[in-house]
């Protein structure tokens, strides 16, 4: 299949675009600049300069192209969301960004869309020991402003994904990303220097390492089931405090200093992700409809295969 891939030579973009070539698809890459057409050049997929969130401006760089399908990547996340605001030109691009791609679409006549979703849409809250399957409520409304702008554009970019006409509709619903990618750097980094300190009680989150994202993606795009959601995470939730220890350990740093989690009241994402929020997804549907087992089944894995001496961490 020919594939127009928006975040091209983001975090995930940069893993998926030689697994979709690897398995026989060529690849056209969005990106916003010219280092980043060079990059996806000299990764042997196409280029178009273009900006998701520009409509019109989109459409014209795109006449004239065809595509079978359009998987959609594109976030502006660097690092560890921390602060609410971190996360709003993301949802741009979850909302008004899925719109504008789907007319991308239909313009070069691609009928399989898949779009990048977010594990935390189940709600920033205790869900308890259960692991979560999709058949759950995703992205409700809190009564919270701030969280429910990220639930407003979860919950647009899944209906207009999946709802559509005409369009083969797939939301991969990712844990958070780590491996050789911006987010694990910096954390690596802040560990090693003692600045990244573990909240007591600590919350429960669900991992996925990046190259296993991008082996789940391939595997949607070919056996993923039009109209349907999916759990993209390793097979075992962690406690953050746990997680960010055993970076320690790899980076052959001290132990985090640790702190009471009320401490990061006066910062209420950071608090919400870090302390209030338990929450395990199951991923049992991708085993089973996509035929996706992730290579690295826990982050103890996952992080052993990293070198966090490489000098490279762009």
């Amino acid at each position: 299949m020919r594939i127009l891939l928006a975040g091209a030579t983001g975090a995930i973009g940069r893993r998926l675009v030689p697994q979709l070539l690897a398995a026989g698809h060529s690849v056209l890459g969005l990106t916003r600049c010219a280092h980043g057409a060079t990059q996806l050049g000299a990764a042997g997929a196409d280029a178009v300069r273009a900006d998701v969130l520009d409509g019109e401006g989109l459409l014209a760089a795109l006449a004239g192209c065809h595509a079978d399908a359009v998987i959609h990547q594109a976030t502006a996340i660097e690092g560890v969301p921390l602060r609410h605001r971190d996360l709003h030109a993301t949802d741009r691009l979850r909302d008004r960004g899925t719109t504008n791609l789907l007319r991308a679409a239909e313009l070069v006549g691609a009928h399989r869309f898949l779009t990048q979703s977010f594990f935390l849409g189940y709600g920033y809250r205790d869900h308890g020991d259960d692991l979560i399957t999709e058949d759950s409520p995703f992205a409700e409304a809190t009564g919270h402003r701030a969280f429910d702008q990220h639930m407003d554009s979860m919950r647009s970019n899944e209906h207009q994904a999946l709802n559509t006409a005409g369009i083969d509709g797939i939301a991969l619903r990712y844990g958070m990303f780590y491996g050789p990618e911006p987010a694990t750097w910096r954390m690596a980094t802040l560990v090693a220097r003692r600045r990244l300190p573990v909240p007591l009680p600590s919350g429960t989150t669900s991992l996925i390492h990046i190259d296993d994202a991008a082996s789940a993606t391939v595997a949607a795009l070919e056996r993923g089931h039009a109209g349907e959601a999916y759990n993209v995470v390793d097979d075992r939730p962690v406690d953050f405090a746990h997680y960010v220890a055993a970076i320690a350990d790899h980076v052959h740093a001290p132990a985090p200093p640790q702190i009471p989690g009320w401490l990061l009241m006066p910062v209420p994402y950071m608090r919400a992700l870090m302390v209030a929020t338990r929450i395990g997804l199951s991923n049992a549907k991708a085993k089973r409809e996509l035929g996706w087992t992730p290579h690295y089944p826990s982050y103890r894995e996952g992080l052993g295969a990293l070198h966090f001496d490489d000098r490279d961490r762009r």
